[in-house]
């Protein structure tokens, strides 16, 4: 087996720990017979549902949202596609008819939530007062400027009608569950999809902190609002969630370890960095370039043949008008800082199979990148100064096209090293 042909094995087995169709059913509420009303929203969230279905006999409807190419086929519960990262009408129109879902519930009623990443853009529907327009513009700005998917959900919660908590407040007295698939540092409940059935520990004025941490220009009407705390979420504690439970259902974690076994089974010793790992995409890919290049050596507990294993959401703070993705952007700065070591490859993808704004999950670096790149013509500096790591790679043949995984558990990344 090729250090390629492990590599893809081992994201292979990260995505098989987070597919919906095993890691929903066990958390499924017992079916006792009253209906059950199903939303949701993000790259999983079609896929979840499908879960649902096959595995509930009682009566059963709903309505969830996902990512245009996410959906699958179901016959109870509808599936709509609308716009991420950016939000669209299709995602404003849906998340509307969501909240028309749960309004006038009563306590009788039960609600179970398909929560996954992505999700915040898919849930589009404007707070009260601001229009899908001032929403797509601070998003994109927001996604340009290298700020964390915390500081942006901090933002998107605080610009919705049923993010940071707002969808069960709708759905008050209704006992809400929800089920989520974990894409973000930490697991917090909060930031997943922007935590439209939790608690939001931060406030209006957080997130016109954030805006104007990255010097992105707010309409002044909106930055009274966030300043005068207009457009405050519920908060940990509020009555109107007391009903509603929250419940992990897949994680990076479990993503990691999986792959983890799998490299055991293939006599490959892993070393698991970290789940959330965070920074500037090419920054990270140096730092891990030289733990790579420490395998074996020193007090590295990691003997050769080794895999380092990482999950999280690195940042691309956009200069250029190239095209690509984090995790592209990563190995960039990863191949650099190897210079062409021999015995060294990896893998940098997306778990929900796109990586930015191309039809890639990531791509491959091996000892011969850097040369195979010179005899293409292909400067990588250049590549970088410009953010088109999908250019550089798609010339040397070397992206990892999957399509949608109709999963979402991050960043996956995988340094084999030891192997020719």
């Amino acid at each position: 087996m090729t250090p390629r042909e492990i590599l893809r094995r081992l994201f292979d087995a990260a995505i098989a720990a987070a597919d919906p169709a095993l890691c929903v059913p066990p958390h499924l509420p017992p079916d006792d017979g009253r209906r059950l009303i199903v939303i949701g929203a993000g790259k999983a969230s079609a896929a979840m549902a499908r879960a649902v279905e096959q595995h509930w006999s009682g009566p059963l409807e709903g309505l969830v949202i996902t990512r245009y190419g996410h959906g699958v086929p179901c016959e109870r519960i509808e599936i709509v596609e609308a716009a991420h990262p950016v939000p669209d009408a299709a995602g404003e129109q849906a998340a509307a008819r969501i909240l028309d879902k749960l309004r006038g519930l009563t306590e009788n009623n039960r609600v179970l939530a398909l929560i996954s990443g992505g999700g915040s853009a898919l849930l589009a529907a404007p707070a009260a007062g601001i229009a899908l327009a001032e929403k797509r513009a601070l998003t994109s700005a927001l996604l340009k400027s290298g700020a964390s998917i915390g500081e942006i959900n901090c933002v998107r919660k605080h610009l919705s009608a049923s993010k940071g908590g707002r969808l069960a407040q709708a759905a008050w007295p209704a006992q809400v569950l929800t089920l989520a698939i974990s894409d973000v540092p930490g697991d917090d409940p909060a930031v997943i999809a922007s935590g439209p059935t939790v608690g939001d520990p931060s406030t209006a004025l957080d997130a016109l902190c954030v805006l104007d941490n990255y010097a992105i220009d707010v309409p002044e009407a909106l930055r009274q609002r966030l300043a005068a705390g207009d457009l405050e979420t519920p908060k940990p504690g509020d009555s109107s969630l007391a009903r509603s439970t929250f419940r992990l259902v897949a994680s990076p974690l479990q993503m990691l370890q999986a792959a983890a076994e799998a490299a055991r089974q293939m006599g490959i010793t892993p070393l698991i960095l970290g789940d959330a790992l965070e920074g500037e995409a090419r920054e990270v890919g140096k730092v891990l370039a030289g733990m790579a290049r420490c395998c074996g050596q020193h007090d590295m507990p990691a003997q050769k043949p080794c895999v380092l294993l990482s999950g999280g959401e690195t940042t691309v703070t956009l200069k250029g008008e190239g095209r690509g993705g984090r995790n592209t952007e990563f190995l960039l700065g990863l191949a650099l800082a190897l210079d062409a070591a021999p015995g060294i490859h990896a893998l940098a993808a997306d778990t929900d199979g796109i990586d930015g704004s191309e039809d890639n999950a990531g791509a491959f670096v091996d000892p011969s990148t850097l040369h195979r790149a010179r005899e293409a013509g292909l400067d990588i500096r250049r590549h970088l100064a410009v953010n088109d790591a999908w250019g550089y790679f798609s010339g040397l043949g070397d992206l990892l096209v999957t399509g949608p995984t109709r999963t979402n558990v991050n960043d996956f990344r995988a340094i084999l090293v030891g192997l020719e």
